[in-house]
């Protein structure tokens, strides 16, 4: 198994740890979750081919479907709000 690959699931158990986690307490971990994945699915289509790269922006874009939402919808200037 290769370095991407073993990081690539040490990123999917941290992502299910930070799930478990009460919303309040998401925030850092999910944040750095975030920020940390597109620099993982770069190394693992570099290492493995685009179509590993494809499938892990899907599982991404998936996995942070609200925080992208909010971000996109900040970017364009509006205001989102956030859940308590």
């Amino acid at each position: 198994m290769s370095l991407p690959l073993i990081f690539g699931c040490l990123w999917v158990f941290a992502a299910t740890v930070t799930a478990l986690l009460p919303m309040r307490r998401q925030y850092a971990p999910g944040i750095t979750l975030l920020v940390l994945a597109p620099v993982l699915i770069i190394w693992m289509s570099m290492q493995h081919g685009w179509g590993i790269g494809v499938f892990a922006l899907f599982a991404f874009t998936s996995m942070f479907r609200n925080p992208l939402r909010y971000f996109w919808r900040r970017f364009r200037g509006e205001n989102p709000e956030i859940p308590e």
